[in-house]
């Protein structure tokens, strides 16, 4: 049975300080047993968040150790998806979506025609909760490495770290790009256009924000899927 199959099959998965004793918090307490109504005996996946995990038995408010801890390395070729604040919860529901896709780190960009303008204290309560949902996505879909979320930067920052801008009239993505920044709906500015970044097209319609940073995540994880198949059958 792989690693994954044994965490999916678990009844849930939560996130714990730490594996020699994994101890749950009240919240996970109340979720485990007034929510989701585990039973005494079931299994339940204990991770840290950063590639280690262990299977659990549910007692009441107590796991049991059922299992040696794994450790699953870091992603050698992570991906990245910046996107900007949105109105609503349209850029939590995207960076859920994220999580659930495998992408490694997720990022903050502010935009010249961003529809939210946020300060830097703003930009902190965006990246917290952002952080949270990223946990509880975690946690449902059963990875164990949490997405690093990303300081808040401009789009200048983002092409430093090696993101392609995503454009309506851009190239096909390829197997080669791993870092992808989406714009605002009211698009790019002149002043962000001239910084020269190469464009990617995510499609032929022109999509919102937040089903643009969902694309361009599908995409980076499918391409650097092949890349990995493509390098095991040159290897073979």
């Amino acid at each position: 049975m792989s690693a994954l199959r044994s965490r999916a099959d678990a009844a849930a998965q939560v996130l714990v300080d730490g594996l020699d004793d994994p101890q749950l918090g009240d919240a996970d307490s109340h979720h485990l047993g007034r929510v989701l109504r585990l039973r005494d005996g079931e299994q339940v996946v204990a991770f840290d968040g950063s590639g280690g995990w262990r299977l659990c038995t549910y007692r009441g408010s107590v796991l049991e150790s059922a299992s040696d801890v794994v450790h699953e390395p870091a992603e050698p070729d992570p991906v990245r998806v910046y996107l900007p604040a949105l109105k609503q919860d349209r850029a939590e529901w995207a960076v859920t979506k994220l999580t659930e896709l495998g992408v490694d780190e997720i990022g903050l960009v502010t935009c010249d025609r961003s529809a939210v303008r946020a300060n830097a204290e703003a930009r902190g309560r965006i990246l917290a909760r952002w952080s949270r949902v990223a946990r509880e996505a975690a946690c449902q879909s059963r990875r164990v490495r949490l997405p690093v979320i990303l300081d808040a930067t401009d789009v200048a920052g983002a092409m430093a770290a090696g993101a392609t801008m995503c454009e309506l009239d851009g190239d096909d993505l390829g197997d080669t790009v791993r870092t992808v920044v989406v714009g605002p709906e009211g698009g790019w500015s002149d002043a962000e256009l001239a910084l020269g970044a190469p464009g990617v097209s995510l499609g032929e319609t022109v999509l919102r924000a937040e089903t643009a940073a969902v694309a361009g995540g599908v995409l980076l994880a499918a391409a650097r899927r092949a890349a990995r198949h493509a390098g095991g059958s040159e290897a073979q």
